[in-house]
């Protein structure tokens, strides 16, 4: 049987190239997304490229919490053990905390840390019980960096960086190990219709790879952090 690695928002952008990458090392996955067609492109695409894969998807919008249970309760339905969890839901909303709009920072909360804690919460206890997995969070550079027009953006994030590092203490007795991956400016859909080149973008390759590499390492140590920004500095 196939490891397994079950990947949050995966049909685009860095959740994607995370797919893709382990499916090359011959994991087996489930994901999802809000949008059906995408997900069935997704399954076609990766289990045509790499034979032996399968991979799993339920359409699901994470910033609702019955609707993070129900993929809880998919994934925990396949009973595969869950090598690796990556916590990629999430998005950008640009604003300044005086004048934004009502509910925004209940959206950033919602989406960006709430769908990590209620996924890590139903998916964990499988992993405490074989004392073996890894659970991979993306934060971002806002986590560990205010910046303006960031707004309720930079509090979901610095609060889900703060989550992941009290994961990482928690799940030290059990053997598993605990990754925050804080990144920069990434070349995805989030930053559509910038006038700005490519290459002063990361490619969601990169992050795939490096989260990899983490994972590669003997279960004697552990990447407690990864930080990666352009070459050429922040956006």
């Amino acid at each position: 049987m196939n490891k397994f690695i079950v990947v949050s928002g995966g049909t685009k952008g860095i959740g994607r190239a995370i797919i893709e990458k382990f499916a090359s090392e011959g994991f087996s996955v489930a994901t999802c997304a809000r949008n059906k067609a995408d997900l069935d492109e997704l399954k076609q695409a990766i289990e045509k490229k790499h034979q032996g894969c399968q991979v799993h998807v339920q359409v699901a919008d994470l910033s609702d919490n019955s609707q993070t249970e129900s993929f809880v309760h998919f994934v925990n339905s396949l009973r595969q053990p869950v090598e690796v969890l990556v916590n990629n839901a999430g998005y950008f909303l640009p604003g300044l905390i005086h004048n934004e709009a009502p509910g925004t920072l209940e959206s950033m909360i919602q989406t960006n840390l709430y769908s990590a804690y209620h996924l890590t919460r139903g998916l964990i206890g499988e992993m405490i019980q074989r004392r073996d997995g890894y659970v991979f969070t993306l934060c971002s550079t806002a986590s560990i960096m205010a910046y303006p027009n960031g707004g309720s953006y930079c509090i979901a994030k610095h609060a889900l960086l703060g989550m992941t590092k009290v994961l990482r203490e928690e799940m030290k007795p059990h053997n598993i190990r605990v990754t925050a991956v804080l990144l920069g400016a990434t070349l995805t859909a989030s930053w559509e219709g910038v006038d700005l080149p490519a290459e002063r973008f990361m490619k969601s390759e990169d992050v795939a790879d490096a989260i990899f590499s983490a994972f590669s390492l003997s279960k004697n140590s552990v990447v407690e952090e990864i930080l990666i920004r352009p070459q050429l500095g922040d956006i």
